[in-house]
């Protein structure tokens, strides 16, 4: 009896130990390899400084010295950028990799790509934009919503292990709504083939709120979405708050889809952590959110050959600016859903990639005339805090990731430098160098981190 008594103790402390070893993110064991770059110009976008002739040294993953004339350790891979500037990896504080309608077949609707197109077309999608947003030196991306049946989680998890680059994704699975969410389904789409999800989740009273944003945390989700007033029967303040709590517990923001004055003012009362998009919004709206320091990702979009109207534009612009004069705290940000035939680069004829039409929304920023510095502060370190990630990611500082981009010109003189991105590094690996794609070591065949169950990285 004690002989079995003991061997059950055994095996019980053997089997806790596995699981406590399992649930904890997996550490790099042993020697790390070692990078060391020269880095001729190196730009904090925090303080709108360059310091010039500095050495960052980087051991596996991170960071472990910045500074001038530091010594190159014995073995050390050497990369010269001595004629670039570098800087933090770009944020994408709003985006859709893993949905795109179109203009044919589905006239721009996405809710025919919705039925249309399944979620592994979609979740293949959505790898090949990971991979276009970090050429173009995109190394976090918030994707928030319309992303099938958890895409955007899947995709996060995919490039953690190893199976393909790209940025770190912040997803939030689907967006919660009451009832219809951003669809106006018939009866018998809506009640008899449950057209809303996975697109949206419907939550109308206070348990579905709280049900709804525990499932999405459950799946994944680093971030909430609420669709704040996509109908008049909108979310109040109180609901909001309850989401913002309920979110708290998993440790994630929330974010506020709004499109009306009332909607917007609501989520400003209930202390929402990020509103969504900015042509709702009143100078008045903007005052109020500089003094609660509630981010904006105001999906700028620019007027181009490809896009957009002349007068919406004028419109975007004017919000843009009373909002960057009110001080609120702004992100970049893209909302990029879309895709027609005519977005191909007028010089050389050749389509844009996803990473050409994001860094695109640079004309929105211009034409209201932010200062370089505070728009790369907005696509750097404001990007980060919004992401939630600005404790470990973004700065080039010892101790946190070595995520991080150059390019031949100073973005602090013309940012239209930031266009021309020559080097990314993610994570401690040459992704990109000589403005060529160097993803091979990047590619895994299988597991190579041990997930703790939330994928928390």
């Amino acid at each position: 009896m004690f002989r079995r008594i003991g061997v059950l103790c055994l095996l019980t402390a053997v089997l806790t130990a596995g699981v406590a070893m399992a649930q904890r993110p997996q550490q790099p064991t042993g020697p790390q390899p070692i990078t060391v770059i020269k880095a001729g110009k190196l730009l904090d976008p925090e303080t709108g400084t360059v310091a010039t002739d500095q050495v960052i040294i980087v051991e596996g993953e991170r960071i472990k010295a910045v500074g001038a004339n530091l010594a190159i350790p014995a073995g050390a891979t050497v990369i010269d950028l001595s004629k670039m500037t570098v800087l933090p990896g770009l944020v994408d504080a709003h985006t859709h990799m893993a949905m795109t309608y179109k203009e044919q077949p589905e006239n721009s609707y996405y809710y025919l790509t919705y039925i249309m197109e399944s979620s592994p077309l979609r979740a293949i999608q959505a790898a090949s934009n990971a991979i276009q947003l970090l050429n173009a030196g995109f190394t976090v991306v918030r994707d928030v919503g319309n992303n099938a049946m958890y895409v955007d989680v899947a995709l996060r998890q995919a490039i953690e292990q190893g199976w393909l680059p790209g940025p770190t994704v912040i997803p939030s699975g689907p967006m919660i709504g009451s009832t219809g969410g951003q669809f106006w389904p018939t009866p018998e789409m809506y009640k008899q083939h449950n057209i809303m999800y996975p697109e949206y989740i419907d939550a109308n009273s206070p348990d579905e709120i709280v049900r709804a944003v525990r499932e999405n945390m459950l799946f994944g989700a680093r971030t909430i979405k609420l669709c704040i007033d996509c109908k008049p029967w909108g979310y109040s303040v109180d609901d909001i708050k309850l989401a913002i709590r309920e979110a708290a517990t998993g440790g994630c923001k929330v974010e506020g889809h709004v499109q009306t004055p009332d909607g917007a003012q609501r989520a400003i009362d209930a202390g929402i952590y990020i509103i969504a998009h900015g042509n709702a919004l009143t100078p008045e709206h903007h005052t109020q959110m500089a003094q609660k320091g509630i981010f904006l990702t105001g999906t700028d979009t620019p007027f181009t050959p490809y896009h957009g109207s002349e007068q919406g534009f004028k419109r975007t612009v004017a919000n843009l600016k009373d909002a960057y004069e009110k001080k609120v705290p702004l992100t970049y940000s893209t909302d990029f859903d879309y895709w027609n035939e005519r977005m191909k680069d007028p010089k050389t004829g050749e389509w844009m990639s996803r990473g050409d039409l994001t860094i695109d929304f640079l004309r929105t920023w211009k034409a209201a005339a932010i200062p370089a510095v505070d728009t790369l502060r907005a696509m750097t370190i404001n990007g980060y805090k919004a992401a939630d990630v600005i404790k470990e990611r973004g700065p080039i500082k010892p101790g946190f990731f070595a995520d991080l981009i150059a390019v031949p010109g100073d973005p602090l003189a013309d940012i239209d430098a930031l266009r021309n991105v020559q080097f990314v590094m993610k994570n401690g690996m040459v992704f990109k160098k000589d403005g060529v794609m160097t993803p091979e070591k990047l590619f895994h065949p299988g597991p190579v981190r041990t997930p703790n169950g939330r994928w928390t990285r």
